[in-house]
């Protein structure tokens, strides 16, 4: 984090992160008390305005690159904003159907030709959803507790009246709030979960202070190929058929436990060379990752049952899928379609 003691935060500034887990936790997790915001699926970002009016607009990624270059509709609508203010939030695209999307939200941060930019950017909107204020005035709130960040950004878009692009994430210190939350607002695609975080807490750059829970349900696929041997495959590789019978490739699950890879040894078959339909195919060891998983293609005969969240991309599971077991009952063809 670049910043002087007491005065401006200047980016790049590491954002607080948050560690996973299954369930909601109890009000005792986090000392203090709990609050829970909404967890979206796009990609975190910082805002950052200039100290003068009508200087330069940033917005970081949490990685630290600047591409306020990418989002000129953003930019344009950062007349709202006050001088000298930091927001961590997340940020968002909607496509033409006015859905949350993913895809789109890459398309718009991969676009580099200028031309480019300002079509995806009347095309596709970018919203940003804040949830944490770190700076107002050029005053730091770092070390402010959460409660008190809280009520300032509450506060901003209250008497500043900000409209959209800019949004104000929800949030509640109600756990059956919560849990409705993760029960009915995760199957609005673009909500994955809650992030939990300590109504106490300071805001800690870099660390992983906060608890976020996904949404998860079971589903099922087919096995198309695995890693390690086919008597003791290490994670899966699955697969489910589209509408023309082709096998598409749907994720991959986490490394699976001993028992489980002992039990699948005697059901997974090797396939013959050149019969497979992902004969000659490559598959990403993880979500944007280059580094390609060595695979070994199996006669894609058998189902597994597996837990997902709700993070997907044109049918594809962004996130590694756990295995939950076998599925010797259910043939191939009763599993959901691509």
């Amino acid at each position: 984090m670049t910043s002087e003691k007491q005065g401006r935060l200047r980016p790049p500034v590491e954002p607080m992160l948050a560690q996973a887990r299954d369930t909601l936790p109890g009000p005792g997790a986090l000392r203090g008390g709990l609050a829970m915001d909404l967890k979206w699926d796009g990609y975190r970002a910082l805002v950052f305005t200039s100290p003068r009016p009508g200087g330069p607009f940033l917005l970081q990624t949490r990685r630290g690159a600047l591409v306020q270059e990418r989002f000129p509709d953003l930019v344009a609508a950062a007349v709202q904003l006050p001088a000298d203010l930091v927001l961590d939030g997340e940020l968002l695209v909607l496509n033409s159907a006015g859905t949350m999307d993913f895809g789109a939200l890459q398309r718009r941060a991969a676009s580099g030709a200028p031309r480019t930019v300002r079509t995806l950017a009347q095309s596709l909107p970018a919203y940003f959803v804040a949830f944490d204020v770190l700076q107002v005035d050029g005053q730091q709130l770092i070390d402010e507790p959460w409660e008190h960040r809280r009520a300032v950004l509450e506060r901003l878009f209250a008497e500043l009246g900000l409209a959209p692009p800019w949004t104000l994430c929800p949030s509640t210190q109600d756990p059956e709030v919560a849990r409705e939350w993760l029960e009915t607002w995760t199957q609005t695609p673009g909500v994955e979960g809650v992030v939990c975080k300590g109504i106490r807490q300071p805001y800690r750059p870099g660390a992983r202070g906060w608890l976020k829970v996904r949404a998860r349900h079971t589903t099922e696929a087919a096995i198309g190929a695995i890693t390690g041997t086919v008597g003791r495959p290490r994670l899966l590789v699955l697969g489910r058929y589209d509408t023309e019978g082709r096998l598409r490739h749907v994720g991959r699950t986490t490394d699976v436990s001993a028992a489980a890879a002992r039990q699948l040894g005697g059901y997974l078959t090797a396939a013959d060379p050149g019969t497979h339909p992902w004969a000659g195919a490559r598959f990403s060891a993880g979500w944007g990752s280059r580094e390609a998983l060595d695979t070994t293609l199996v006669v894609p005969d058998r189902v597994a049952e597996v837990s997902v969240d709700t993070a997907r991309d044109r049918g594809v599971w962004r996130h590694p899928v756990r295995l939950a077991r076998l599925r010797l009952d259910m043939p191939v063809h009763d599993v959901p379609g691509f």
